[in-house]
């Protein structure tokens, strides 16, 4: 390929390069002729010039939980999950998850110790007949969620333990991920404080075994289907 004589050529590779759009062999061949061409140099340095600025005055952005997921996988080896779908199921599928799962019924105790240090009066009654509960973490292990659920009483409690500070024009919403099929929107839950939600019959540990929190836009998925936002929380769904 002989670049110098073909302008337009030129300054599609310099932009590209600078962009850093320019990847793999192509980028490495532009910077073999770069490193011996003046013409090249200067047209990069032009580009550099112009897109520079852009860069100083754009405002920094957050990078989705999904990205950090996807990144998580291929440094494990493991390719990322090419749809919502694929991703749900490979949450369901996570080995290093599952593995956990058996350490969680001998945390459950020190659990419900955290719920009853944190209720508020009027919550939770002393007499309360839980029969399950889940911790709720992070993408760090750090818990976040504590829920419990009532079977009799056919309800089901979110106590936020860790404050979460949230765009005004998004929503926490509480999903039950079964064995098999879509996960079911259990209902929205709060950034900071308590929320009592319906806990279906069919929602037992036997059906569900994970619970998982994803950051939607206000008032819920608009995807009757699913979520369509990151999972920021997951964790057991246990029988006490």
């Amino acid at each position: 390929m002989n670049i110098q004589h073909n302008e337009k050529l030129r300054d599609q590779l310099s932009a590209a390069y600078v962009l850093g759009t320019l990847k793999g062999g192509a980028r490495r061949r532009f910077e073999a002729y770069l490193k011996n061409s003046a013409l090249l140099q200067r047209e990069v340095g032009e580009w550099q010039d112009r897109l520079n600025p852009l860069a100083e005055f754009s405002g920094a952005t957050k990078p989705p939980a999904r990205v950090w997921y996807a990144i998580e996988r291929r440094i494990a080896g493991q390719a990322a999950p090419s749809s919502r779908k694929e991703f749900w199921l490979s949450l369901r599928n996570d080995l290093a998850f599952w593995r956990g799962l058996g350490l969680v019924s001998t945390a459950v105790a020190t659990i419900l110790v955290a719920v009853l240090a944190t209720k508020q009066p009027g919550t939770i009654a002393p007499q309360a007949a839980t029969s399950y509960v889940a911790m709720l973490a992070d993408d760090k292990s750090q818990p976040v969620i504590v829920i419990t659920g009532d079977a009799t009483r056919h309800q089901l409690i979110a106590r936020v333990v860790a404050h979460q500070t949230i765009d005004a024009n998004k929503s926490l919403e509480l999903w039950a991920v079964p064995k098999q099929g879509a996960p079911r929107s259990l209902g929205l839950v709060s950034a900071d404080g308590t929320v009592t939600l319906p806990l279906p019959d069919n929602d037992t540990p036997q059906a569900i075994p994970l619970l998982a929190v994803t950051l939607e836009p206000k008032g819920g998925s608009p995807n009757p289907n699913g979520p369509t936002g990151p999972i920021l929380f997951k964790g057991a769904w246990v029988q006490i």
